[in-house]
């Protein structure tokens, strides 16, 4: 297979039609290897990005994989012939790999591992434990993608909001509700595994070669159901409305030396409501508990404190979200050429490095998108934003947050970052009235240190309203100057981004978690062994890529520890092997 990579096409030949993009970058790639039509026998596009570093000359840059009918030879000779030309750079002779799942491992299943959290880690290590036969039990403390949405529009509209399912809780994970972007900044050979997962359960193909790729929330929920469904049919089982309570650990007294692990998991008591409203509680003995819970579960990390588990603080984020108009962003990123239907609304991706050692940067950038009313407990207002699969919303959004270290916190309880987003959450609230109502201040009015009262150009879209003022009450004092320095910083990189009429809304305060559950290089937690901290929540992931593939790396680590212990117990003196053929 030969690979050619920068094949630019102007955007004069586009028209956004999946069939013109195929033909014009199958007749590219004809003028590139200068071949017949005949000669080619497939074309696969495995990378699409726009090149906008000059306004004037806006295009289209591919990644594409093309076989000739004449096989390994042809392309042996085509490669000699093409090395003599200038033209030939870029273009390389390929042996494709592409990752999969683990195979099934023998041996029967003693005690299925429990996977806790149905996000994107959850969701890709549950599949891959059953896809290898461990028949693991996925749980997750809110809904089914069908009745979460249906909690969500009810919180929207009424302000009643659900503890247990909302946008951080139910199947898939925050990321359901924040757009589903695929773009990350990791390198990891199972990228391309999750993008086919992806397109298999339902997501749009082009995700597979989108330098930018993203499915939308409209489409994630049933994408989400259909990866349950497969968990299902390998042997797993997926369990919505059940919550972690309690990890049982084998008597081992301290933690004296966290490398010999003295304690392991025994058991995990999960807890669900029955439809007549009985609160049950179940007892399951497990001796691999994957903590993929993210970093809005605050009970978990509760829990892990009074087990003793070792945790730590580390660095997140804070800020808010800001609102243009696309179509100014849109000006901004593509000039002339804004507005082409073979571009699409325009991200873009900023970060300020200030004089006094500090950074604000742009988060979960959400191109035609819309703000959301991200909270999960009672008394706080969290934003976030998200955008659907057309990305056809008047506004960009965008999180606008600076670093909060723990060296910004007091004393030394690993969860103080929890405490100070709640603290943040709860400021939001009460700047709001009340209701869920969020604080927005304008741009403009924020850069002087003055309240706003009311919206310009830009009309916010947060859905439970907001309230005119002041978002600094909502955030630490050096995440406040930090932005209103970065600001302007910014607008050097992206015209327009200092709009006085842009609208802040408060507060971002789940971008990430302000806790790691500490764990080895085998990927256990480092004092309790059988624990797998996993996914962003555990401080691992930074978005649903990485979440992803950390799934999977977890995944494959419980099933080597599986199989060393399945050995171990065939080795030991006594044991008998039993054929089961």
């Amino acid at each position: 297979m030969i690979e050619i990579s920068n094949l630019n096409v102007a955007l004069a030949k586009l028209d956004g039609a999946p069939e013109t993009e195929r033909n014009v970058v199958r007749a590219a790639v004809l003028r590139r290897l200068h071949v017949a039509p005949g000669d080619i026998g497939g074309v696969e596009l495995r990378r699409r990005s726009v090149d906008a570093r000059k306004k004037s000359a806006v295009h289209l840059t591919y990644t594409v994989r093309a076989m000739l009918r004449g096989g390994e030879g042809a392309e042996r000779a085509l490669l000699a012939k093409l090395a003599r030309r200038r033209d030939a750079r870029g273009i390389r002779s390929i042996v494709p790999s592409t990752p999969m799942l683990p195979s099934r491992v023998a041996g029967s299943v003693e005690r299925r591992p429990v996977v806790v959290g149905a996000g994107c880690a959850g969701l890709f290590c549950a599949l891959a434990l059953a896809s290898a036969g461990l028949e693991p039990l996925l749980v997750e403390r809110g809904d089914d993608a069908a009745r979460r949405t249906k909690a969500v529009e009810r919180f929207n509209e009424t302000g009643e909001l659900d503890p247990e399912s909302n946008i951080q809780f139910g199947a898939g994970g925050a990321g359901t509700f924040s757009d589903g972007k695929l773009n990350t900044g990791t390198k990891s050979p199972l990228h391309r595994l999750v993008l086919d997962t992806f397109v298999a359960a339902g997501a749009e193909p082009e995700i597979a070669w989108d330098a930018k790729p993203h499915i939308g929330s409209d489409v994630l929920p049933r994408v989400v159901d259909t990866l349950c469904r497969r968990i299902t049919e390998l042997g797993g089982e997926v369990r919505v409305r059940t919550r972690l309570v309690g990890i049982e650990l084998e008597d081992g007294g301290a933690v004296d030396s966290p490398a010999a692990r003295p304690r392991r998991v025994r058991a995990v008591r999960l807890e669900h409501r029955e439809p007549s409203g009985l609160l049950v509680e179940e007892h399951v003995a497990t001796d691999q508990v994957v903590l993929a819970c993210g970093h809005s579960a605050r009970d978990v990390f509760s829990l892990l404190a009074h087990l003793g588990v070792t945790m730590e603080r580390k660095t997140f984020a804070v800020g808010v979200r800001i609102e243009h108009l696309q179509a100014d962003v849109d000006r901004a990123q593509y000039g002339p050429s804004a507005g082409h239907p073979a571009l699409g609304a325009a991200p873009y991706k900023l970060v300020s490095h200030l004089e006094n050692g500090r950074s604000a940067y742009s988060f979960c950038m959400c191109p035609g998108g819309f703000v959301v009313a991200a909270a999960s407990e009672p008394g706080g207002v969290v934003t976030n934003g998200m955008s659907l699969s057309d990305r056809g919303g008047t506004n960009a959004n965008s999180g606008l947050l600076a670093n909060v270290t723990p060296a910004d916190l007091p004393g030394d309880n690993p969860l103080a970052g929890v405490e100070l987003q709640r603290s943040c959450e709860r400021a939001a609230f009460e700047l709001g009235g009340g209701a869920y109502v969020a604080p927005a201040q304008l741009v403009g009015d924020f850069l002087k240190g003055q309240p706003s009262s009311g919206a310009g150009r830009v009309a916010p879209t947060y859905p439970r309203g907001v309230r005119w003022g002041s978002v600094e009450g909502c955030l630490p004092q050096t995440v406040a100057e930090a932005l209103r320095a970065a600001i302007p910083q910014m607008a050097h990189h992206l015209h327009g981004f200092d709009d006085a009429e842009a609208v802040l809304t408060g507060v971002e305060s789940r971008s990430s978690s302000p806790v790691r559950v500490t764990r080895g290089t085998d990927l256990q937690s480092v004092s309790v062994g059988g624990v797998w901290p996993c996914g962003e929540g555990a401080g691992y992931a930074g978005g649903i890529m990485s979440a992803a593939t950390d799934g999977l790396r977890v995944a494959q680590a419980v099933i080597d520890s599986v199989q060393a212990s399945r050995s171990q117990s065939l080795a030991s003196p006594g044991a008998v092997a039993v054929d089961e053929a």
